[in-house]
């Protein structure tokens, strides 16, 4: 399980600080969706069957979300590059999920999913998009 970093609490106080409804459940989705890639994305074990399964159920918990119709596409994005459940789909889950926190929660929310995603290490002879 990831620690609390201050990506992740970051997007727990905006779900708090957000009124009931699609937004509040959008920050929550992406908080849950940040949570998995992290673990995945940090983990020094190979993906075994229980990380698979991790993805898995955290689409099972998405399913019934309202949330705003851009993250909606982002989150199903994401999720669908997390079931290789390795470090390198952890990523690029993150990185394509930037724009769609942006453009449903705000600038703060997809502040926080890029230092999540700078939390990860870049995988050898990979190019580093935040580099460019």
């Amino acid at each position: 399980m990831s620690d609390w970093t201050p990506s992740l609490l970051a997007l727990l106080e905006l779900q708090q600080r957000l009124e009931r409804g699609p937004k509040r459940e959008g920050a929550f989705a992406l908080w849950l969706t940040a949570r998995v890639a992290l673990d995945l994305g940090l983990s020094v074990t190979p993906p075994d069957k229980g990380s698979r399964r991790r993805v898995v159920l955290l689409a099972q918990r998405l399913a019934p979300l309202t949330v705003p119709r851009p993250l909606a596409r982002g989150l199903a994005a994401a999720v669908g590059h997390l079931e290789d459940a390795s470090p390198a789909a952890a990523r690029v889950a993150l990185a394509q999920l930037i724009a769609p926190a942006r453009d449903a929660l705000g600038t703060e929310a997809a502040e926080a999913v890029a230092q999540a995603l700078l939390l990860l290490p870049t995988t050898r002879g990979a190019r580093d998009p935040s580099s460019d």
